[in-house]
């Protein structure tokens, strides 16, 4: 059978070799904890193989092609230091000379290499000087704690107590700023991943030179975790960095950084008093140094919060004295002049979002046109937004803040004039006012929607929500006409978040409501960000992929179930972007048609599916090759001559070319897809029905169309749950006194295959039979049915 597509695995292709390199070492690590292998030899072939992949990898980046020399001179020095940090971990354990010097200036090397490559490194960030003074405060508690549990865990025997504290110190600094990396608000930059990777790596290296060495040590092993992955990640690290552009600034993750070290500490101590040992003095002063840092990380919080009181306190003023001029009637609230129209923009100084190569920011925002189905503008008035972002800030900054921002937003007044649209806002503040709480800030946004900012919970936020949705949904009186408006509400909490990032949340949950159909309420989630990054991503991409030759067609073959030869294929489009990757039909088609692009698409796919046609035409073999058409495509006026000229162009016989369309769309203009079929049927082409579905209405609209196969999905084929027979059954019978021959698709198993061809259908198409692949491997597949002719 054809095997056309890699096996799927759990991990992506490209990381693989990082995989199987994992594997092995924890193989290598069982192997020496058993005492099948001598620990120095296991830290010799784990260390060794991490350096060649983490080397071959950044050689790629050392190596790359590109105008811009950093990420180069970064790929080199950090090379070289992976690289000097597997020689150091091969070659001195094995020579057996100097051991914990050798090790220890060997650390010294790679620290210095590394600290050069990671400076050459795009995406590295430089906080302002009281930041770096907070982090240091806040690291240096659970840093001496980690020293502590350091000290406890390090042999006493054969290791000098100033080694021993040194090490224990270093080790302590080293896994607080390994934490920082990983958990900090850049913690998903290419940049932290490989300043965390190099940290880890020189770990390694201090544990390798402090604990015993002999083949009989075990406790050796315990370095080889830290330095391996270390230095993969120093490469997967420095390959995400030279393409970043702006990484995005997150809240910090705060529980590793508190948690992580508190439990090591706990584990440390309780296996030290386990092994009999009483604290040392080392110890205890090490526990007491522990305190002062604590103690400042403390009273620097509560001189915050104090400050955040008294901010709190200057803006609630003002918040209260905006909602007084809100609701002074007749005009729109608190603004000279209409707004400007259009969705809302997000703030000067939002954080940026990026994901797949994208960043959000206010520039993108006519890029979300599609998404609305109408024109995106700047945001409401600067002394609105302004009121709003202070709103939000005050509600943020109290010790434990909670809160929520609705952006409300009234859709249906686009064809009206300014004056309408302005009576309709009023009205339609008034209304909100009267469910809000008395405390609530209603200020206004944009020229078709404003905002709520409430103190309540998130659970009480939706339902304030849902109340809008209700107040909001009668009919407005205009000129003693009644205008019907639809809502869409985003829904961000007030979580710590800055100002700017609530706000920004809160618009991206207001698109989502307007793409699931509006009337509704939408709650933001990191999901929800990502889907509509996604998109963006998408709607940037896909204008021009035409022209730049990105797209692509696999071809799955169809075969007659009763002697399982090929009678032909169906033609599958594949974006193969470089920039997202390959993209399926279902995430990609619904994306052209906001985009206006179906057609473009289509008869790309149309002309390409032909003119392969053609080159399978060579031969004894008379397979047809199936296209798939939309509705709004097949029912333009030109379609078959179009359609005409392209079979002219390649010298297909039109009998060989099957176009499908889809059962569930062609209700919206059944006459003239009913048109437009025959004008096919009579130039020779042959037409199919896809993904029927076995109702009333699609039995009954079947005896309209004019079609030669009708396409049905595996639920037909299988038993029904209440043990009548499978539709199957019916739909082959309707199709026999049709004329029309049944497909069954998307067979995935060989149950699904044997039900279709005991049903009575003629031809089947799915994974059970074959898998779709290129033109190539399609053809070697034919190869293998030279008798095949239909």
């Amino acid at each position: 059978m054809l095997l056309a597509y890699p096996f799927r695995v759990l991990v992506p292709r490209r990381a693989a070799p990082e995989a199987a390199t994992s594997v092995a070492v924890a193989l290598l690590l069982l192997a020496g904890v058993v005492d099948l292998v001598p620990p120095a030899v296991v830290t010799a072939l784990a260390a060794g193989a991490g350096a060649t992949l983490a080397g071959l990898r950044l050689s790629r980046l050392a190596y790359r092609r590109g105008t811009d020399p950093t990420p180069r001179a970064a790929g080199v020095l950090l090379d070289a230091a992976v690289v000097a940090a597997g020689l150091t971990a091969v070659v001195v354990p094995l020579a057996g000379i100097g051991h914990t010097v050798a090790v220890l200036i060997g650390s010294l090397v790679v620290a210095v290499l590394s600290t050069a490559g990671l400076n050459r490194l795009p995406g590295r960030s430089r906080p302002a000087a009281s930041v770096r003074l907070r982090w240091l405060v806040e690291s240096t508690g659970p840093a001496v704690g980690l020293a502590l549990a350091g000290w406890l865990l390090l042999p006493t025997d054969g290791l000098p107590v100033p080694v021993r504290l040194v090490a224990a110190l270093t080790l302590g600094g080293l896994g607080m700023a390994s934490l920082n990396a990983f958990a900090g608000p850049r913690r998903r930059s290419g940049a932290s991943v490989c300043r965390g990777g190099v940290l880890l790596t020189v770990g390694g290296l201090v544990l390798l030179a402090t604990l015993p060495s002999a083949p009989a040590g075990r406790a050796a092993l315990l370095a080889v975790p830290p330095l391996v992955f270390g230095m993969l990640l120093v490469a997967v690290g420095a390959a995400d960095a030279a393409d970043d552009t702006e990484p995005v600034e997150r809240v910090a993750a705060a529980w590793p950084r508190a948690v992580l070290p508190a439990a090591v500490l706990l584990l440390a101590s309780g296996l030290h008093l386990g092994a009999g040992r009483a604290p040392d003095r080392t110890s205890v002063l090490l526990a007491l140094a522990a305190v002062p840092p604590l103690v400042l990380r403390e009273l620097l919080r509560a001189n915050d919060a104090a400050t955040s009181g008294r901010r709190a306190a200057h803006r609630r003023p003002t918040g209260r004295a905006l909602q007084h001029r809100r609701a002074a009637p007749g005009r729109w609230p608190g603004t000279p002049e209409p707004p400007p129209e259009g969705a809302l923009g997000v703030p000067d100084g939002a954080a940026t979002a990026t994901g797949a190569g994208s960043t959000w920011s206010p520039d993108h925002g006519s890029a979300w046109s599609g998404l609305n189905r109408r024109p995106a503008s700047a945001s409401g008035t600067p002394g609105d937004r302004a009121a709003l972002l202070d709103a939000l800030a005050a509600i943020g900054d109290v010790p434990a803040p909670a809160g929520a921002l609705l952006l409300v937003d009234l859709h249906g007044t686009e064809a009206f004039g300014p004056t309408a649209r302005e009576d309709v806002l009023v009205e339609a503040v008034h209304r909100a006012r009267a469910v809000i709480a008395p405390d609530d800030l209603v200020t206004g946004c944009t020229g078709t929607g404003f905002a709520v900012v409430t103190a309540a919970g998130p659970v009480l936020a939706y339902a304030l929500g849902t109340r809008l949705l209700s107040a909001l949904s009668p009919p407005y009186r205009l000129a003693g006409a009644m205008l019907r408006v639809q809502t869409s509400i985003g829904l961000a909490e007030v979580s710590g978040a800055g100002p700017a990032d609530v706000l920004r949340q809160a618009e991206l949950a207001r698109r989502r409501a307007v793409q699931l159909g509006r009337d509704r309420v939408e709650w933001y989630d990191a999901f929800l960000e990502e889907q509509l990054v996604r998109r963006l991503d998408l709607e940037r991409e896909l204008p021009g992929a035409v022209a730049r030759g990105e797209l692509d067609l696999v071809y799955q073959p169809v075969v007659d179930l009763a002697d399982g030869q090929p009678v032909g294929a169906e033609a599958l489009l594949r974006w193969r972007s470089p920039v997202l990757g390959t993209v399926l039909p279902a995430e990609l088609l619904p994306v052209a048609e906001d985009l206006d692009l179906v057609g473009e698409l289509e008869w790309w796919v149309l002309d390409r599916a032909c003119r392969q046609l053609s080159d399978w035409s060579v031969g004894v073999r008379e397979l047809w090759m199936a296209v798939n058409v939309t509705t709004r495509e097949l029912t333009t006026p030109d379609f078959v001559q179009r359609l005409a000229a392209v079979l002219a162009a390649y010298g297909v016989p039109p009998e060989r070319l099957v176009v499908e369309v889809s059962e569930p769309r062609v209700a919206g203009d059944l006459s003239t897809v009913v048109a437009r079929l025959a004008g096919l049927r009579s130039l020779g082409v042959r037409t199919a029905l896809d993904d029927f579905r076995a109702e009333h209405a699609s039995l009954a609209q079947l005896r309209r169309l004019p079609i030669d196969l009708l396409k049905v999905g595996p639920e037909l084929v299988g038993a029904r749950p209440d043990g009548q027979p499978p539709l199957i059954d019916v739909v082959v019978n309707v199709g026999e006194r049709l004329g029309v021959e049944i497909v069954a698709e998307e067979l995935e198993s060989s149950t699904q295959v044997e039900g279709a061809r005991r049903g009575g259908c003629r031809y089947g198409q799915g994974f059970a039979l074959a898998r779709p692949a290129t033109a190539e491997r399609v053809e070697a597949y034919f190869e293998e049915f030279p008798s095949a002719s239909r």
